[in-house]
């Protein structure tokens, strides 16, 4: 009697360039911590810094991102053995294109201070390499479930270090989080931490921590290794 197989893997044929196969879990845990966009593959760096500057900007953005990733992976996912080899970049802009105009409409009916503080930078998520990046490498050559499974990873990663970064420089710029004080009326607030060079300064200290943990982490094992 055979034993059954793992129901989250796949056992669809790989295909030329297809990641390999692993179960839906993998696939999620992946965007949000070993192959976070931000964090490890630095894609999207462009909205990170622009709208980083309070917690409410840079949920809003998240959010938004993970509707347009997960919606356009499926979609391109389902219809990826109908698209032409030769019009599959331009067939998968009109589909991120398409979510990303319902994820603006939406934003500008629902909450119109926040797509207003947005401006463009919503629209411009059909640039964003993370989304076509991932259309190309991942959902045009893996099965549907997969491709939702890598969007919602890959969305959560890309909201947790937006909102990461968008409190801690909300909180020392204003001493405030989604308008409550939280450091008090006697905190001087650090104004240029709200500002493009607070925003360098801190992904450049993240960097740094991520690099110096890395360094002290691979350290035993390449003398355990020797």
């Amino acid at each position: 009697m055979t034993a059954p197989s793992e129901p989250s893997a796949t056992s669809e044929p790989l295909v030329p360039g297809a990641p390999p196969p692993a179960t839906l879990w993998t696939d999620l845990w992946s965007g949000i911590a070993r192959d976070n966009p931000v964090l490890v593959q630095m894609l999207g760096l462009c909205p990170t810094m622009a709208v980083s500057n309070s917690l409410a900007n840079g949920l809003a953005m998240g959010v938004a991102t993970v509707f347009v990733l997960v919606g356009s992976s499926f979609l391109i996912s389902v219809f990826r053995k109908h698209i032409p080899n030769e019009v599959r970049l331009a067939s998968y802009i009109l589909i991120i294109a398409t979510f990303v105009t319902v994820a603006d409409l939406l934003l500008a009916a629902g909450f119109p201070v926040i797509s207003k503080a947005l401006g463009p930078f919503v629209p411009l998520i059909v640039v964003n390499c993370i989304i076509l990046g991932r259309a190309e490498a991942f959902a045009g050559k893996v099965g549907p479930a997969r491709a939702v499974a890598d969007g919602i990873g890959m969305g959560a990663g890309f909201t947790l270090a937006l909102a990461g970064l968008s409190a801690f420089r909300e909180l020392l710029g204003s001493g405030s989080l989604l308008g409550y004080h939280i450091l008090g009326p006697h905190f001087e607030p650090w104004v240029f931490m709200v500002m493009p060079p607070g925003g360098f300064l801190t992904l450049g200290l993240i960097f740094l921590a991520m690099g110096w943990h890395g360094t002290r982490t691979a350290r035993p094992a390449k003398e355990a290794a020797a």
